[in-house]
């Protein structure tokens, strides 16, 4: 794993909280959010969404820029893309110990 690479942990860590998945999914569109909107209609304070996004940023998942005196907030579809990979070399590596072991609970006399 290179150095800028983000760990599958981390980024499923900051997966694994409903209000993260929230905000990922007011990203999706692929817009750019301001830390106002993305709050909007949340039962949490502006300082909950800084902290949410703060982890999501630590992981990859989000970048933040700054257009005046607002900070912008997008997803990152490459971190996204890379996670999904991680996950099929898993299932792949599951798919084939299963098989093997399907083989060999077949092949007992």
């Amino acid at each position: 794993m290179s150095s800028d690479e983000i760990s599958p942990a981390r980024l499923f860590a900051a997966l694994g909280d409903a209000t993260r998945l929230g905000l990922i999914g007011r990203l999706s569109d692929g817009g750019e959010r301001s830390i106002v909107q993305l709050g909007d209609g949340l039962p949490i304070s502006r300082q909950a969404v800084t902290k949410h996004l703060d982890v999501l940023l630590g992981a990859g998942l989000v970048r933040r820029t700054k257009n005046g005196r607002e900070v912008l907030f997008a997803l990152q579809p490459k971190v996204f893309a890379e996670a999904r990979n991680w996950l099929d070399q898993v299932e792949s590596q599951w798919g084939d110990t299963l098989g093997r072991f399907k083989d060999f609970v077949e092949n007992q006399p």
